[in-house]
């Protein structure tokens, strides 16, 4: 399975302007599901934005009612991952890049059964 299979289909959407923004919604529920149920008062996403931009975004509210956000972004280089987080950059280490690795590939076999329609 191919990730640039997936990027083919969202590219061909792309050219209608509401679409590929809804199915980009649409796949963020998705892969925010990947990891388990998600919480009440909590709301996950996870999203290929394009061909090397993984993006993970977490919003929560807190026993006292205030509300939380993290986002972060995962830029896929040809000699290394990096992770921005508060505009911070980290290398990735071998066991995450492996965990983003197959959270993509079921990402993607997700969003390609689910929203496409099409079987792995």
């Amino acid at each position: 399975m191919r990730i640039t299979n997936l990027l083919s289909l969202t590219q061909q959407l792309k050219r209608r302007p509401n679409s590929y923004r809804d199915l980009i919604r649409e796949e963020a529920k998705i892969g925010g599901k990947l990891f388990g149920p998600v919480p009440a008062n909590r709301r996950r996403e996870f999203f290929c934005l394009d061909e090397r931009t993984w993006v993970w975004h977490e919003e929560w509210i807190d026993q006292v009612g205030a509300q939380h956000s993290k986002t972060t972004r995962f830029e896929i280089h040809s000699d290394r991952i990096l992770k921005i987080q508060n505009g911070q950059y980290f290398k990735v280490d071998t066991d995450e890049a492996l965990n983003l690795y197959q959270a993509a590939q079921l990402y993607y076999q997700r969003v390609r059964s689910q929203i496409y329609h099409q079987v792995a």
